[in-house]
């Protein structure tokens, strides 16, 4: 009985989706714009298709610029658009000067 209170008062550990794309816009305040692509294979043709989907991300530090690669998890709806947050910048863009 005692091992049953001590899992109730547990917190669960919840699995937030994670995704790595790159980021295309920084030009909001505290948000950024990334782009996820896929490969997958076309249902019909059986070719090889990328796909993209753009998500809105919360960074509050503005640590990520344009072109880095970044890892976003899930979060809470901050705003119309934006369900994502920041969680680490993976690779930084050369800035090319």
């Amino acid at each position: 009985m005692a091992e049953e209170t001590t899992t109730a008062n547990k917190k669960e550990v919840r699995h937030h989706q994670e995704k790595v794309g790159i980021v295309t816009s920084t030009k909001m305040q505290k948000t950024i714009v990334v782009e996820v692509r896929r490969r997958v294979a076309h249902p019909v043709y059986k070719r090889i298709v990328t796909k993209r989907s753009k998500f809105m991300a919360h960074d509050e530090h503005g640590k990520a610029h344009e072109g880095d690669m970044v890892r976003i998890v899930e979060s809470r709806p901050l705003s119309k658009n934006k369900r994502w947050s920041l969680k680490e910048v993976l690779r930084s863009a050369s800035t090319g000067v």
